[in-house]
């Protein structure tokens, strides 16, 4: 078990190039069983969440070859439709296989998905659409058991609640059903946008009818192509939020500053200087920071994966300031070990109530999910002397090199063998 050693009181400067979005590989590799040939893919992430699909797409048969610049995957010999609990259980994504592998051959049997412990996120949405599409399911074991015995045949579906995972999942199952398929109520999020531009260039036809409406007109072949996934905006807004707070002066490359306009608006809000430009952001962090009411939300609104950041932030403006999350229960699972830390930070509900003008002192912490534990990270940058971080596991999923990139802009933090 390995663990985080962070000194703290240290300003952030230098530069950062943004790695390749993990929400956005993770369905692009999953939609990758659709083809029977070659793909070629760059920009990737080398995460664990990223490694764990592809274990779990070599245990369906795909041949994967990586190299420092773009990975390969063959789906030439790809026949398989199990995917096993051991692959799918740490890895919330897994779920996305199913919609590629009943696409394919009509039946699949997948884990139910594991992932971070922040709330239900029930996938009856992707099993509910699925049936739309004529898929017969049933729960077994904790698995999913489904086929469609006439093939997956297109419908109008409109989604009960906008759920990312079960936008992407029908998206890449209706785009070899027979006929036509209009989903609405759509997530729309850039991963999202990512993933049909990726369907799209295979020869798929997929077109933005309205702005949460998807018309899909199914296709029979797929084409080899390469192709270069997004920029991660949330590693993006990691980075912002962690100059802002270290009174830093960063410049991140490799971006595409609209896409996180929402993160940039609030950070000038809050006090930052920020100067935009084409692929790039250039932030100064400033002593005095302001307060501001944040709520989480769909995209365009603010990230649920930047609210446990964002909040370390606002433990260090001028007064009181109101976080409220509307997107998954259960996802204040860092309040514990900030105030551990010197934070006072009052929940409520989805909301929680963060006094300002907090100095956060060092404290030995264990971190709960993948974004709470860079929160703790970012709280323990602005200390006077040494805290340690547990569980970095968690960290691991989600951000590539993030030790190394801090390193290189001033941080004192190193990994450690427990």
């Amino acid at each position: 078990m390995q663990k985080l050693e962070v000194f703290g009181a240290k300003k952030l400067r230098g530069q950062i190039k943004i790695s390749g979005s993990k929400n956005a590989s993770l369905p692009i590799l999953a939609a990758t069983l659709l083809s029977n040939n070659k793909t070629v893919l760059k920009n990737l992430p080398m995460v664990r969440d990223i490694e764990t699909m592809l274990s779990l797409l070599e245990s369906l048969g795909s041949k994967i070859k990586i190299n420092k610049k773009q990975m390969v995957v063959d789906n030439s010999k790809q026949k398989k439709k199990f995917a096993s609990y051991n692959l799918v259980k740490t890895m919330r994504a897994g779920i996305l296989v199913l919609g590629p592998l009943l696409s394919k051959f009509g039946s699949a049997k997948v884990s139910l998905p594991g992932g971070c412990a922040i709330g239900s996120r029930p996938i009856d949405i992707h099993l509910k659409a699925l049936s739309k599409l004529g898929v017969k399911y049933k729960i077994d074991q904790g698995y999913v058991i489904a086929n469609a015995p006439r093939g997956l045949i297109g419908n109008n579906i409109r989604f009960s609640k906008i759920s990312v995972g079960a936008t992407e999942n029908l998206i890449i199952a209706a785009s070899l059903a027979k006929g036509v398929t209009k989903l609405s109520n759509c997530a729309i999020e850039p991963e999202i946008k990512d993933l049909v531009n990726f369907l799209n260039k295979m020869g798929c036809k997929i077109n933005w009818t309205s702005k949460r409406t998807i018309k899909i007109t199914g296709v029979n072949k797929i084409k080899e192509i390469d192709y270069k996934v997004m920029f991660d905006r949330i590693e993006a807004g990691t980075y912002l939020i962690a100059a802002a707070i270290t009174e830093g002066n960063l410049k991140l490359k490799n971006i595409i500053p609209k896409i996180i306009k929402t993160e940039i608006d609030i950070l000038k809000k809050i006090g930052s200087k920020l100067i935009v430009k084409k692929n790039e952001v250039h932030i100064r962090g400033k002593k005095k920071i302001k307060s501001i009411n944040i709520k989480t939300a769909p995209y365009p609104g603010f990230p649920t994966d930047l609210q446990a950041q964002i909040m370390v932030l606002l433990c260090k403006a001028n007064k009181s300031s109101i976080v409220q999350e509307n997107i998954f229960e259960n996802r204040f699972m860092h309040v514990a070990e900030l105030n551990r830390m010197g934070a006072k930070i009052l929940i409520n509900g989805n909301k929680a109530t963060v006094q300002g003008n907090i100095s956060f002192a060092p404290a030995e912490l264990m971190a709960t999910d993948l974004r709470a534990s860079v929160s703790l990270i970012l709280a323990a940058l602005t200390t006077r002397g040494k805290s340690i971080i547990n569980r970095i596991y968690h960290l691991d999923r989600g951000y590539e090199n993030i030790e190394k990139k801090l390193k290189k802009i001033g941080a004192k933090i190193r990994r450690v063998n427990q």
